[in-house]
């Protein structure tokens, strides 16, 4: 066997509850971010912005099974290598049988544990796609997703969860606050700073095409943000519980402090800013949720609310980068704020890992997520510029991409 396997003791429960988890995160990616995305983008680019979501799991799915997996979870040889990046010795899954387990999770078959981790690694980038919706070219949305997964996710990933250096130094991260939120926040960032503004953005009124869909999506996202929290536990057991009941807390808990901040704001409680809330809540909590007792959900989840709205309305608007659905504003500050909160609140009562637990480790994890996943995405796009271009065309922006890129429109009404 490899460096990173043991062999399969079959936990027939655990083995259940991460299938269901697996399907779970899944429906995140598909339905659900790609019709929350999709009902906050104007009405000739909706049909775009969900292709979106579908191109990125077509995508990543393949890179995952090539490349991906081996990279991030792979034990490498040489020990001066092995803090920074996976091996090669699974290319194409090669060495994964019926009889092995990742090492992280005895008990689970590794084909399972393959599953469970590709579907992070698809939602991951598929969440990029809200900084920069309304005007990149599909074919650099590919290139993009395929670089970006290698390149950026892949070691991060290792970084944190597969052996690395941030895992060894104590950084607590139970289901992605640095690896999948902070990670594509950042690179969202910089996505929508590199391709500009949508045009006409900040001089005409960009309005959400249709706010039900959004609410579908939400609650999609919802449900299936207990496969990847609850999921993370990696058994059927108390900690899953715990982290269960934590996820639904802080969403409940950053929705109402949203709320509030938008109703002495504007005098009115918008349903895409409560879903932004209820978003903003499980992303704060995803680094915690099985660290911290539900007492530190709470507390976490009405800290995120504010936190989050401030990011995506007052620090976009002083600013002036189109971050177009707020995926800088709500992923990236509500994974760091998750994050160093994790810090605080982590409790050796829930988790006996939470020993030692403090902001610093947690800002030195952030602290390197932040300048990896900035640089590496310059890098992509700078190769995507000079290959497939970025951009669409003003002609094509104007007309809206679902009929200039895709060929389809929704029925005039």
């Amino acid at each position: 066997m490899l460096g990173h396997q043991a062999a399969l003791e079959l936990d027939g429960a655990g083995t259940a509850w991460l299938g269901t988890s697996t399907a779970l995160v899944l429906l995140m990616t598909l339905p659900g971010l790609a019709l929350f995305y999709g009902g906050m983008v104007r009405r000739k680019n909706v049909i775009a912005t969900i292709t979106q979501s579908v191109g990125v799991f077509a995508v990543v799915s393949l890179v995952w099974f090539i490349a991906g997996y081996s990279l991030a979870f792979g034990a490498n040889p040489s020990e001066g290598l092995q803090p920074f990046i996976g091996s090669l010795d699974m290319l194409f899954l090669n060495n994964v049988s019926l009889q092995t387990a990742n090492g992280l999770l005895p008990g689970i078959p590794e084909f399972l544990f393959i599953s469970f981790q590709m579907t992070f690694a698809i939602i991951t980038p598929a969440l990029v796609t809200g900084a920069f919706a309304e005007r990149m070219k599909y074919s650099a949305l590919l290139l993009f997703t395929a670089l970006w997964s290698l390149l950026v996710y892949a070691p991060i990933c290792h970084w944190v969860w597969g052996g690395g250096f941030l895992g060894s130094a104590g950084v607590l991260d139970f289901a992605g606050g640095a690896v999948v939120h902070v990670n594509s926040g950042v690179a969202g960032l910089v996505c929508a700073i590199f391709l500009g503004r949508r045009k006409g953005y900040g001089v005409e009124p960009i309005v959400a095409h249709n706010p039900v869909l959004t609410m579908i999506g939400a609650s999609l996202l919802l449900v299936g943000w207990i496969g990847f929290n609850a999921g993370s536990a990696g058994a059927a057991n108390d900690l899953m519980g715990v982290a269960l009941l934590n996820t639904i807390l802080a969403a409940a808990a950053a929705a109402l402090t949203w709320k509030i901040v938008e109703y002495i704001e504007k005098k009115k409680v918008s349903l895409i800013g409560m879903l932004s809330g209820v978003v903003a809540g499980l992303v704060a909590i995803t680094p915690a949720a099985g660290f911290v007792d539900p007492k530190g959900a709470v507390i976490i989840g009405l800290i995120a609310g504010p936190v989050c709205y401030a990011s995506s309305v007052w620090i976009k608007k002083l600013l002036r980068y189109d971050d177009s659905l707020d995926a800088f504003g709500i992923h990236g500050a509500g994974g760091l704020i998750g994050a160093l909160l994790t810090g605080v609140f982590a409790s050796t009562a829930i988790n006996s890992l939470s020993e030692g637990a403090n902001i610093g480790a947690q800002a030195y994890g952030l602290i390197g997520t932040i300048i990896y996943s900035a640089i590496g995405t310059l890098v992509i796009l700078f190769i995507c510029k000079f290959t497939t271009g970025l951009r669409v065309s003003e002609a094509e922006e104007t007309a809206g991409l679902d009929t200039s890129l895709h060929g389809e429109a929704l029925e005039s009404v």
